[in-house]
């Protein structure tokens, strides 16, 4: 795999940072440890995580094969949307982690992929075979994940240049005051708690986009249609919660104890998702049905 650096946004841009913007299904340890082993060259050189880089700098990477996944195969029951010798399309249940991590050892759908399928993409690493994004552990709805490593790097610079279109239903406390629009805005750690995100001031922290729309509105709850125009770490959590309607069911980023309705989830549901296949290049639509939880809102 290769990058010619088109053009560098702002001054002194790390090489690490510049990755994990165009490869966001590598982990940051992922990228670091490919660079620690030489893995990744810059103009031909072996570089350090924090070496800047300039317009027309060639970064190549190398990805060793996945030989021994560390992650093992769990015969866990998939819903499976569509699946071909290069793909395969989930509709996840809230409740199920996507990769092993700590405190998630087993049990997530890396361990139910690897006993489905004979082969899966090793650009993610072993613990993310064919991981090309991912949703949260209570986030239900559709997900791809790459067979082969050519899929997932068509797939995830497909990502990258924002040519996936990602539709969600959100539940939210409220009602928004203003009813639809752009939210515009840098997230980061919350460096207070480092299992949150947050807005931030840039530069710091990355670009985070989503556009929204009021489906179903009452004071109490309302029917959020969002479209993801980045996918950043709990990103439509973070977005809902600035503009004062937290998601329902939320525990992180809100008191789901105050909140006007009790409810048993997260009521996040990746709706809709769309892509051009990496082979054939057909335009590919998924849709996963909202969830039992979503029908007192679903006209």
């Amino acid at each position: 795999m290769q990058f010619t650096v088109e053009r560098v946004e702002e001054n002194n841009l790390r090489i690490d940072r510049f990755l994990a913007e165009k490869l966001p299904d590598l982990s940051r340890s992922r990228l670091q440890s490919l660079i620690k082993n030489g893995h990744i060259t810059l103009n031909g050189n072996s570089i350090k995580s924090k070496q800047s880089i300039c317009e027309g700098d060639i970064i190549k990477i190398i990805i060793p094969p996945l030989t021994q996944p560390e992650a093992k195969p769990e015969d866990i029951k998939l819903n499976i949307l569509y699946e071909d010798a290069h793909l395969i399309v989930i509709n996840k249940p809230h409740g199920l982690v996507v990769h092993p991590a700590a405190g998630n050892p087993d049990g997530t759908l890396v361990n139910a992929l690897l006993h489905h399928c004979n082969h899966l993409s090793g650009i993610g690493g072993v613990e993310r075979p064919g991981i090309v994004h991912r949703l949260d552990k209570d986030t239900s709805g559709c997900l791809v994940a790459a067979k082969s490593d050519t899929a997932h790097r068509h797939l995830a610079e497909s990502f990258a240049n924002r040519q996936v279109k990602k539709l969600y239903l959100a539940v939210v406390n409220g009602c928004p005051r203003i009813e639809s629009g752009k939210i515009e805005n840098h997230i980061a750690r919350n460096p207070k708690d480092r299992q949150k995100m947050a807005v931030v001031a840039p530069p710091r922290g990355k670009l985070a986009i989503t556009n929204y729309s009021v489906k179903k509105k009452s004071e109490t709850a309302s029917l959020i249609q969002c479209h993801l125009l980045t996918g950043r770490t709990h990103q439509i959590r973070v977005h809902m919660k600035s503009l004062g309607n937290p998601i329902l069911g939320d525990p992180i980023y809100s008191r789901t104890a105050k909140q006007n309705i009790q409810v048993t989830r997260l009521m996040l549901h990746a709706w809709k998702l769309s892509f051009v296949h990496p082979e054939t290049k057909e335009e590919m639509h998924f849709l996963s049905e909202h969830p039992a939880e979503f029908n007192r809102w679903m006209d």
